[in-house]
């Protein structure tokens, strides 16, 4: 099943389908449990949803968890309706907990550094690396990283483009994440978008060049995987210093 699947359409009907089947797990033992312990059951659910399905899936997780207490568990029952006051304030709580909660595990995954552990992907690094300092020319640097990058984000194509900048293409961040124009694009979610993405290359502190991605549809590379590109990147642009430059082909 592609990604974007597991974490669109099929996070969004978990999302709401699991705060109801813990209701309805829970649902026979109404009389001895409060609801504020039902409360707390139904935001880890939330929270699970969060983790695993993004921001979307834990918002949709909050408002299903909300509507199903209230539906189930408050007076008077199998209404969307709360009279007591103790009852609003566990929904309303549940409900801002919920959001909350969504968008902290949004925000954790965009500033969390990822270590980079996979023995693969340090090895790759560490040829590139090696090659950037050995190479007798830039170009062989140059190649060597696009064929990395290839294998890395299972691209359907990549080419290295030196030169001035010309169009808006999407761009892959030094941090991993994903700009086109002014908004950033949810990788995660959306996946790759159907478009050549540049991946932009500097040598001592001037811009070189930039690498042409051609994403393969419906394949969403990790973050993880994101990094490792930018970091090949970087030693691409090791060798393109000002020194090199000369042996570069014209733009």
């Amino acid at each position: 099943m592609p990604e974007r699947l597991v974490r669109g359409p099929v996070a969004a009907l978990a999302a709401l389908a699991a705060p109801l089947a813990v209701c309805a797990v829970l649902l026979p033992f109404r009389a001895d449990l409060a609801n504020a312990a039902v409360a707390l059951v139904l935001v880890v659910v939330v929270v699970a949803a969060a983790a695993l399905g993004r921001r979307p899936a834990g918002v949709l997780a909050a408002l299903s968890a909300t509507v199903w207490f209230d539906f189930f568990f408050t007076v008077p029952y199998q209404r969307l309706d709360i009279t007591g006051g103790t009852d609003v304030t566990t929904a309303v709580t549940l409900l801002a907990v919920g959001l909350a909660v969504s968008q902290l595990a949004a925000r954790a995954r965009r500033l969390k550094v990822v270590a980079i552990t996979d023995a693969d992907h340090l090895a790759q690094i560490h040829h590139a690396a090696q090659l950037a300092r050995t190479a007798t020319s830039p170009d062989a640097v140059v190649e060597c990283v696009r064929v990395q990058l290839v294998g890395l984000l299972r691209l359907r194509g990549c080419r290295f483009q030196y030169g001035t900048l010309m169009g808006h293409a999407p761009r892959l961040e030094s941090d991993g994440t994903l700009t086109w124009g002014r908004r950033t694009w949810d990788v995660d979610r959306l996946g790759m978008p159907d478009e050549d993405i540049e991946l932009r290359v500097f040598g001592g502190g001037r811009f070189q060049g930039r690498f042409l991605l051609r994403p393969t549809p419906g394949h969403i590379p990790s973050l993880q995987a994101r990094l490792v590109a930018v970091t090949l990147a970087d030693q691409a642009g090791a060798a393109l210093q000002p020194a090199w430059r000369s042996t570069a082909p014209a733009s």
